[in-house]
């Protein structure tokens, strides 16, 4: 039957040799075969009828068969090969083993199907890497020379258990005693690496309060090095047990733990579309309901509030999420995710979006920033046994390609340090035991924050507010600001939306009007009430599965939007608006991190109606969330924009000018010897501190009343931290 089998393998060869690249099966010694060309090919099933039982059953015999198919057919093309070019001298051909290889294996088995039942099968299993080893190199075969006759004998080592000769094989010799010889030509080793899997959770597949499972794999000869952590992988290999390690004595030497030895790897970071990184395969059905979305009308209004139906209103806020979750154009080298932070006081429905943002992200982790150290987030080196150290992902760089939702953001200040990088490189480097390596982390952040006061203090700037050092927050694309305002309109309509979701009945209030459908495409309308959902609007809103798929085909299909003329002077109309009002000295001018940012949201933006081009309404759009997004931050407490205070908040509070202008004024009167100043000195004196405010008389009658200044006649102030 063997022999039967390697023939009808070898003629499936001959009648398939398109598929042959002979010069780059002998560099890499292996051949990948594609699992649904060889089940439908009728001739190959007529010879070997029950080859998928075979190979599932017993794949280490049906793919030695494999492989000596291969070995021979291509012994053969080169022998014609030789024979075409008639040297004189032909010299044996010596061709290595040719290890087979599979794609497209199917069924994909689940890590919780991997049972004892599995034991000695050959199964796939898809998931994320979160460990690679180092590789090491394992004996196969090993020459021992017996210590009294000298003899050599080899013996197999079956995979890489050592194993001594039981007797010397030498004429009338007994002896028991050997010497293995590792510079032998009988030894023979090959390259092993241990990487570790975990599996990918569906959301019809999660279970709640449980790790997710792992399972070792072990890959040899040219697997090793295919992958690194935070990869997602496809892993046909064959089940295998082994002792565990933590019981080889006593009665639990007959524990066992599974593991599976890897026969070929498919790496999906090599796709470089997102919708195949995070695993989500679309079918026939999928692409008539995403055919039936983009249909739609009103698309932008439909998703927004599709994204997270149970929060009422923040429809700026969930538009400004849901670009961040499409991302930019991946055509340059610059960044293509969207970074959004939403800060806000408790209450208002922050974690419920961000856990919304990570179910339809196609890949999406999500964390608590109480909880995760700065290793949980980037990557962890573990020491293994032997003292070598083995990497492990973390959160970023498992959402590579995908989202990362940090809740808590304010509560992890040791943390932000490490995200930095990521955010603006999208690499994460480690530089750690001697171990210097970067992991790719193209990952978009979606954070939320509360204030550290515990209620949003509009007096400070947003970096006082959330204790958050500049160079963070400048790296958000968009930064909202939702404050708790009293509204009886909206009081009411919340309160209606909140009991309509717990009794269970649509809303069917006429009495509230929000927003009329009839303007939901007019562009003269502005965006913000454009997304509004009116009572009368009879619009069905997707299920977080399917627009989960959504986002995914749009990533994949429409990965290099592009900004039309039109939508880039728009943009730069705005920018450089921006920039004038911020020509003053003391603070930092709005940079053009703030024009890419504005260029990726546009991209992103046409990316959602699944558009090549982005056009003029799209950067208007953009326009507005941002202009929205930034007049609470630039905000000061009496509601008036206040263009001092940059958007990342590097403008001064008022507190903050105060205790500036006392010190100058305290250093004056410390050169000039005295304590009394007129108006006019002390105007001179915060000029000259670079201090803008824009009421000197109240100002100054503030700090009269806080007791730094007192009046001493007309125009004449004393100061009271100095003795004069």
């Amino acid at each position: 039957p063997t022999v039967n089998k390697t023939n009808a393998a070898e003629k499936f060869c001959k009648r398939h040799k398109n598929l042959f690249v002979i010069s780059d099966i002998e560099e890499r010694r292996s051949f990948t075969f594609d699992y649904k060309i060889l089940i439908g090919d009728e001739q190959f099933l007529k010879e070997w009828p029950n080859f998928q039982v075979d190979l599932c059953e017993n794949p280490v015999h049906s793919i030695g068969c494999l492989g000596l198919a291969v070995h021979q057919f291509v012994l053969d093309e080169l022998e014609k090969e030789s024979k075409s070019i008639e040297e004189e001298i032909v010299q044996p051909l010596d061709l290595p083993i040719i290890r087979v290889r599979f794609a497209n294996f199917e069924p994909i088995t689940q890590l919780r199907n991997l049972k004892a039942n599995c034991y000695g099968k050959l199964v796939c299993i898809r998931g994320t890497i979160i460990r690679v080893g180092n590789m090491k190199l394992i004996c196969t075969w090993l020459g021992f020379s017996c210590n009294s006759c000298g003899s050599i004998q080899s013996v197999q080592q079956t995979e890489g258990v050592y194993t001594t000769p039981i007797s010397c094989d030498g004429a009338g010799c007994r002896a028991r005693t050997f010497t293995p010889l590792c510079t032998s030509p009988y030894t023979q080793t090959l390259n092993w690496q241990p990487i570790r899997l975990q599996e990918i959770v569906d959301d019809d597949q999660r279970e709640g309060g449980r790790v997710p499972r792992t399972v070792e794999v072990e890959l040899t000869e040219d697997l090793v090095d295919s992958c690194v952590p935070g990869d997602v992988v496809t892993v046909t290999g064959i089940v295998k047990v082994r002792n565990s390690e933590d019981n080889k004595k006593g009665k639990t030497a007959s524990m066992f733990v599974l593991y599976i030895q890897g026969v070929s790897i498919l790496n999906n970071k090599n796709q470089s579309a997102s919708g195949r990184m995070s695993g989500i395969e679309f079918n026939l059905k999928d692409y008539y309901a995403i055919q039936e979305i983009h249909s739609e009308p009103n698309l932008f209004k439909l998703l927004v509030n599709s994204l997270c139906p149970t929060i009422y209103g923040h429809e700026m806020v969930k538009a400004g999420l849901l670009l961040g979750l499409f991302g930019g154009s991946h055509a340059n080298h610059s960044r293509a995710d969207s970074h959004v932070l939403v800060v806000g006081d408790p209450g208002l429905g922050k974690s419920q979006m961000l856990q919304a943002c990570a179910a339809v992200a196609p890949r999406g982790v999500y964390v608590c920033g109480n909880t995760s150290t700065a290793s949980g987030l980037t990557v962890t080196l573990t020491r293994e046994g032997g003292g070598d150290y083995a990497l492990e992902a973390g959160a970023l760089v498992l959402a590579d390609q995908g989202c990362c939702c940090i809740d808590e953001f304010d509560k992890m200040s040791v943390q932000h340090q490490a995200l930095l990088e990521a955010m603006e490189q999208q690499v994460i480097s480690i530089a750690k035991a001697g171990v210097v390596c970067s992991l790719p982390a193209r990952t978009a952040i979606i954070a939320a924050a509360n204030p550290a006061s515990g209620h949003y203090n509009r007096a400070k700037t947003v970096s006082e507010n959330l204790r958050m050092g500049q160079a963070l927050l400048s790296r958000f694309d968009l930064v909202f600001i939702l404050l708790d305002r009293p509204n009886e309109h909206l009081d009411s309509l919340l309160s209606e939306h909140v009991m309509a979701l717990h009794s269970g009945l649509k809303q069917t209030s006429d009495t509230i009007s929000v927003g009329s459908s009839s303007n939901a495409k007019d562009p003269e309308v502005p965006l913000s009430e454009r997304l509004k959902m009116s009572p009368t609007d009879n619009m069905d809103l997707l299920p977080h599965p399917l627009l989960r798929k959504y986002i995914a085909y749009a990533r994949k299909y429409v990965s290099t939007p592009r900004l039309s003329d039109k939508a880039a002077r728009v943009l730069q109309h705005f920018y450089l608006e921006l920039r004038k009002q911020h020509q003053t000295s003391d603070c930092t001018p709005v940079t053009t991190r703030q024009l890419e940012s504005l260029v990726r949201l546009t991209q992103a933006r046409a990316k959602l109606e699944l558009r090549e081009e982005a056009s003029e309404f799209d950067a208007v759009d953009v326009v507005e969330i941002m202009r929205w997004s930034m007049v609470d931050t630039f905000s000061d407490e009496f509601g008036s924009l206040d263009f001092h205070r940059s958007q990342h908040g590097s403008g001064m509070s008022t507190k903050n000018q105060a205790k500036k202008f006392i010190s100058a004024l305290q250093r004056k009167a410390e050169i000039q010897s005295k304590a009394i100043f007129s108006v006019a000195e002390m105007k001179e004196t915060a000029s000259s501190a670079n201090i803008q405010v824009s009421d000197f008389f109240s100002f100054i009658s503030t700090l009269n009343t806080q007791g730094f200044l007192i009046k001493k006649g007309k125009q004449l102030y004393q100061l009271q931290t100095v003795d004069y």
